[in-house]
Formats: C-alpha cells, structure tokens, sequence
C-alpha cells in the first residue's frame, strides 16, 4: 500500500521537502508519494479537507500557512499550541492533528553545529515573526539563560515576549544597543532573502556562532556578515540542516520511524552539493 504525503505553500515550486521525504522512504524501503501543492493563499482550508477526503496520510505546510494549519486542526500537539503554528498535519478519523517540528529541527541542527546543547545560553534573536513563532517554545525548553528578540517593530517583539510571561525572555527594537556578551545569534529577518543583512544600528557581541534560519547556494548575507564581523571564531551555519531535520521530525510523526542521524546528515551534505550546481 502506498502512502500519500505532500508540502503546501505558496509558492511552493523551490520546495526540496519531496526529494527529502523519498529520500527517507528509499532508505526504510517504504513505499510513498509525496507531491508539493500549491494552496490557494484564500482557500487553505478546503485544500486540506479535500486531502483528507482524498486518503492523505500526512502534509507538511510552509509559508504563508503555518497558523491556518493550526487553526484548522482538530487536536493539536503541545508543540503546537504553545507555538500558535503547525508544519505538520497527521491523519486522523477525526481530522488533521497538527504538531510543529520547526523547534525540533532548530535543535537538533544547533546541537550539531555547536557540538553542544543550549542549557545556560545566552541567545540573541533578531526578527519577532512566525518563524520565531515556531520555534520559541523549543528554545525556551532548553533553559537558555537569556534570549533577547530583536525586531523592526518594537511593538512586535514586546507582544511576543508578552505572551509567554517568562523572565528568560526581553525584546528591543533592531537598533537596540546590545549589553552584554551572546553565545548565540539566530537570523530570522527576511534580509537574507534580499541577499542583506539585518539593519542593526549597533553591533553585537557573540562569542560561538551566528546562525541563519534561511538556507541558499552560497553563504547568505548574514552570514557572511557574521564572517566580516567575528571572524573565523565564531561559526556560521544557515538553515538547510534544519530542514533535513524538521523534515526528519515530520516523517517520523506520520510512519513512526526512527531517522538516524547518519542519514540526515547525508540527505544534507547531497542537498548542499545539489543547490551549489
């Protein structure tokens, strides 16, 4: 029998999501088709009914979707709750579940590039959208000792802070003049869509990496300004490990089957090889 898995965003058609989940089926001889659908931006939600209707087993959702999937969603996972967003849509009698497996992914991904967990950590976030969303309520489980989000709008960044009430977390606007000393620095503006750099007034101080949660060919903007900045020192990563993990995450949920870390980071080393042809 063979499953029937897909990604919905829109736009959708740079999507490496079909090539990595074939990738997991190939390697645990499981037998799937896993299609990437442009949604409708106004009709989201009778797009994944139809799907359910249709027998899918499972959908992963990216950008502009991630709340409608939440909303939508007949139970959710605490993940998603706390996060106000779902990626992942599981199957069920009933209707869509819906998890988010972006924390999870972010992670396990940091782990790798700090060969080191975030307990004690102080972490500098600049962006407040739904990509922080997501991921807050994992990096907020790791028990970091300070994270400091940094938006554009003041006004944002503040509402997102308010919402957990957690004395761990403080928000500024981008030209804030940063106190003290981060380990961390995570990207999750859209200037390295632009092929730019967060409009910081003043430069931070960061002390282990500079992480991008958006991925390209080459090293993004901000990384490569975190190179002119910090030096070799200081490592730089951007956001293609966290995809392969997510993604991980997400097949794991639908087939409950372990993916292995030996295969994620070979699915990521193809992917990088494939985006730099």
């Amino acid at each position: 029998m063979t499953d029937q898995f897909a990604v919905l965003g829109n736009p959708i058609k740079h999507s490496l999501s079909p090539h990595i989940h074939q990738q997991f089926a190939q390697h645990h001889n499981h037998q799937i088709v896993y299609e990437k659908i442009e949604a409708p931006r106004d009709d989201f939600k009778a797009t994944v009914t139809k799907l359910h209707q249709q027998g899918y087993s499972g959908l992963n959702v990216t950008l502009p979707f991630k709340l409608e999937a939440h909303a939508l969603a007949e139970s959710l996972s605490e993940r998603a709750t706390l996060a106000g967003a779902a990626n992942t849509l599981i199957r069920t009698e009933q209707g869509w579940r819906g998890d988010n497996t972006d924390g999870i992914g972010l992670i396990s991904d940091l782990e790798a590039v700090l060969g080191d967990g975030l307990h004690n950590m102080h972490i500098l976030i600049l962006g407040a959208g739904g990509s922080v969303q997501g991921i807050l309520p994992a990096l907020l489980e790791q028990q970091p000792a300070s994270i400091h989000i940094a938006n554009r709008t003041l006004a944002k960044a503040e509402e997102l802070v308010g919402h957990y009430q957690d004395e761990t977390l403080t928000a500024s606007g981008l030209d804030y003049k940063f106190p003290q000393m981060y380990d961390l620095m995570i990207n999750a503006t859209a200037a390295s869509l632009d092929g730019e750099a967060p409009a910081l007034s003043h430069t931070p101080l960061i002390s282990s990496a500079c992480y991008d949660l958006f991925y390209a060919a080459k090293p993004t903007a901000f990384m490569q300004w975190g190179k002119t900045i910090y030096g070799v020192k200081v490592k730089s990563s951007d956001g293609l490990g966290m995809l392969v993990r997510q993604a991980a995450a997400s097949y794991e949920l639908w087939t409950d089957t372990y993916i292995n870390d030996e295969l994620v980071d070979s699915i990521q080393a193809e992917l990088r090889k494939k985006l730099a042809d």
